[in-house]
């Protein structure tokens, strides 16, 4: 039993304190039922510390393989299930250093020799979340894959466009699926951009002004795949920002998926009824024997709110925070993990979900026929004769009125109907008032028009890597 364990708390840091912690404290400040999941970082981070610490005259290649091989063996353990956490020891990091110094005697006591639990738990949030960066980027490729193979599966198939959820002009579906490819491939790119900046190794910053010790910040830096050392001791004790923006990419990424699911809801109900998915990813309700209730889409939708919540947690937290470390901090692990839970699992069933799924091109292309939705053609088509824009919209405004009035569609109006608007319209109106040829004029950059549709899908294709 060393000095530290003698003392009155019976902690692992008790040397000053002549009384134990209390239950209720115990409990209250315990962190082990979440922060569990970072053993495999913790112990690769104590390896690194280790094996510079033998490296700088610290610890005796002896005390080394000790250590490192204790730890080897308690990371079988926690792998197997056969290891105690306790409540008492508080997190992670004190369980398995305890459970060294029980496996190994004094070596393992030396462990922490110019570090803190400071630094130690940064190195571990960083690393673990470095993985799950990596994950999730693998996630948003098989989610963005899924949309390319839809696209180009409906490609030359027709769809209205909304905006106010109003029927607007006609689109291809692939270049519907085509904008969320985009809106994800954003969601890629912060990510990738969050990992940049989180890989830079706390370790040696000790509790908030460095190590006297000697140690070599670079070496374990190297060991653990970090892109070099945080620059800023105190800085680095306080800093939760890897934190904050890791959720605020996962809270994008998740808002992205509600606004796609609602569309699903959308499409899948009977006044839509755009899309069948597929019954595997749906449920069927307890008292109407008819329903097939789009459940997965609904339940991703809602689980925004998880994510939201989480982002709204860490900047809470750090608001009033002085520097350096406070116990608050303790705190910015929990909202993370369900972050990490929540879009890992959101991404992965819709990835599947839309796999799975199927357009009614049919019942689409109807939809497409009816709302006037040549009508900015027809405004173009006026401009592109010298009218005037404006006047052009007015003229269009009107005309599609009488539609209204009459119950008629802008391709039905005769000539004779179409002129009593505008006297400039002439019998090559037709053109442009044919939903294919409206779609496949829209051939300005990123427009739907079917030339520039599969340039999009070719380019999406060729740049995930499908044959």
């Amino acid at each position: 039993m060393t000095k530290e364990n003698n003392s009155g708390s019976g902690k692992m840091w008790g040397g000053r304190f002549s009384e134990g912690t209390a239950a209720s404290v115990e409990a209250f400040s315990a962190s082990i039922h979440y922060d569990a999941r970072l053993y495999k970082y913790d112990i690769a981070g104590s390896k690194a510390h280790a094996a510079m610490l033998s490296a700088n005259g610290v610890l005796t290649s002896e005390e080394l393989k000790a250590i490192t091989d204790g730890l080897s063996a308690i990371e079988k353990e926690i792998d197997a299930g056969r290891f105690e956490f306790k409540r008492e020891l508080e997190d992670v990091h004190m369980n398995i250093e305890k459970a060294l110094i029980d496996r190994i005697g004094p070596a393992g006591a030396k462990l922490h020799s110019g570090r803190s639990r400071n630094d130690q738990v940064a190195v571990d949030f960083k690393l673990y979340l470095r993985d799950q960066c990596d994950h999730i980027i693998e996630l948003l490729d098989a989610v963005r894959k899924s949309f390319v193979i839809v696209a180009r599966k409906y490609l030359g198939h027709l769809m209205p466009g909304y905006t106010h959820l109003q029927r607007a002009q006609p689109v291809q579906i692939a270049h519907h699926m085509l904008a969320y490819y985009e809106m994800f491939s954003r969601d890629r790119e912060r990510m990738v951009d969050c990992r940049k900046r989180l890989n830079l190794s706390p370790l040696g910053c000790a509790a908030m002004a460095g190590s006297g010790l000697p140690i070599d910040r670079a070496m374990t830096a190297s060991a653990l795949g970090f892109d070099g050392v945080t620059a800023n001791s105190m800085d680095t004790s306080g800093d939760r920002d890897y934190a904050i923006e890791f959720a605020s990419t996962c809270t994008i990424i998740q808002l992205h998926l509600s606004r796609l699911s609602e569309e699903l809801v959308l499409w899948s109900s009977q006044e839509f009824d755009f899309v069948n998915i597929s019954d595997t990813f749906c449920t069927g309700s307890s008292i109407m024997p008819q329903k097939k209730n789009p459940d997965i889409p609904e339940l991703i939708r809602g689980k925004s709110g998880r994510v939201v919540g989480s982002l709204m947690t860490l900047i809470t937290l750090v608001k009033g925070l002085p520097l350096t470390y406070n116990r608050d901090l303790q705190e910015s692990q929990e909202p993370v993990y369900d972050a990490v839970d929540t879009v890992t699992a959101s991404l992965s069933i819709m990835a599947e979900l839309l796999f799975n799924m199927s357009f009614k091109t049919d019942k689409m292309a109807q939809a497409t026929q009816s709302g006037c939705m040549t009508a900015t053609d027809l405004a173009d088509y006026l401009v592109m004769k010298n009218v005037p824009f404006r006047e052009a919209h007015g003229i269009v405004g009107r005309a599609v009125a009488f539609c209204i009035t009459n119950g008629r569609e802008l391709p039905d109006l005769t000539l004779e109907e179409l002129s009593q608007f505008s006297p400039t319209i002439g019998k090559d109106v037709y053109k442009v008032l044919n939903i294919e040829g409206s779609v496949n004029s829209r051939i300005s950059a990123g427009g739907t028009g079917l030339v520039r549709v599969e340039e999009a899908v070719i380019a999406a294709e060729k740049q995930l890597g499908i044959a």
